[in-house]
């Protein structure tokens, strides 16, 4: 079966090299905005009884999520054998329980709307929270990729005598991982959030940790309160300016611009999210993943 894949606005350069990793073709997908906001979607490139896969990112995702939608619909409805998403950032992970009364679960609202239009989901760490798998919310096959490996490659050949530091106690298993596999060892923060831009944290002793680069990893880096606030604490300890990694770099309002100003030393993301900051490529595990969901997911056009 032919694949064609189809880059939503925004996601051309990683399409691109998924089509180029899978020898694929590129499709032409064409999105127009009435005045009136609506979206106008058409499909340039034939789909009938190919593997059609798109590629849209879903940071930001409310004025990304319908256009999705009607591309991935009106695959279907020309015909395409398959329909599969490459999404390296989930959106709508956050809400995966009602914490007050009268409050939607929209993590699940999400997932039952995207579930009715692909047949396959390929994503890089989605934020689980509470839950322990993607099949917990989705219906169709959903590879969640992860990024602690290439993250520890690049930790290895970039950084001297590093030493990692978590966010907090849910980050412990994933941060100890990648120190491990970077060779080096790792602390972790106590971190209580009062609202979205108000954290207060607790640092380990870091004295002894003098001598080595601190190295904050997170998987998202959204207002970046967390990192800018423990390099406060790291500056404190006479520490070497941080290297700052996160897998997504979502970076809200001037929140880059902030965490520079902070005292970074680097800001590294990988290539889930578009940004200046992207330096580590998880390209070839994408593609890895979608050649393997493929076979998995031949179901018959709803």
């Amino acid at each position: 079966m032919q694949t064609i894949v189809f880059p939503l606005p925004g996601n051309e350069t990683l399409a691109q090299a998924l089509r180029d990793n899978l020898s694929a073709e590129l499709g032409s997908l064409k999105l127009h905005r009435f005045p009136d906001a609506e979206s106008h979607v058409r499909l340039a490139s034939a789909v009938d009884g190919r593997r059609a896969v798109f590629v849209c990112t879903l940071d930001r995702p409310d004025g990304k999520f319908l256009p999705l939608l009607f591309a991935a619909a009106t695959a279907r409805d020309l015909g395409a054998a398959e329909v599969g998403l490459v999404a390296p950032y989930l959106a709508y992970m956050r809400q995966d329980r009602r914490f007050r009364a009268g409050e939607g679960i929209t993590s699940t609202y999400f997932a039952k709307t995207l579930d009715g239009w692909i047949d396959w989901l390929v994503t890089i760490d989605p934020h689980l929270h509470r839950r322990s798998a993607l099949s917990e919310i989705y219906a169709v096959p959903a590879a969640a990729l992860h990024a602690a490996p290439a993250i520890a490659a690049w930790i290895r050949d970039a950084v001297p005598n590093p030493i990692l530091v978590g966010p907090d106690s849910e980050s412990e298993q994933w941060v100890a991982a990648v120190a491990a596999a970077a060779g080096a060892p790792f602390v972790v923060l106590e971190k209580t959030r009062h609202g979205d831009r108000d954290v207060q944290i607790s640092v380990p002793h870091l004295a002894r940790w003098r001598a080595r680069t601190p190295v904050l990893v997170d998987d998202i880096i959204s207002t970046a309160r967390t990192m800018i606030e423990t390099i406060g604490h790291l500056k404190t300890a006479a520490l070497p300016p941080p290297v700052c990694i996160g897998v997504h770099a979502v970076f809200a309002d001037t929140a880059y611009a902030d965490l520079k100003a902070a005292g970074a030393g680097q800001i590294v993301t990988c290539n889930t999210i578009p940004h200046a900051s992207n330096a580590i490529d998880l390209t070839d595990l994408m593609t890895s993943a979608v050649r393997d969901i493929g076979t998995e997911a031949r179901i018959p056009s709803r």
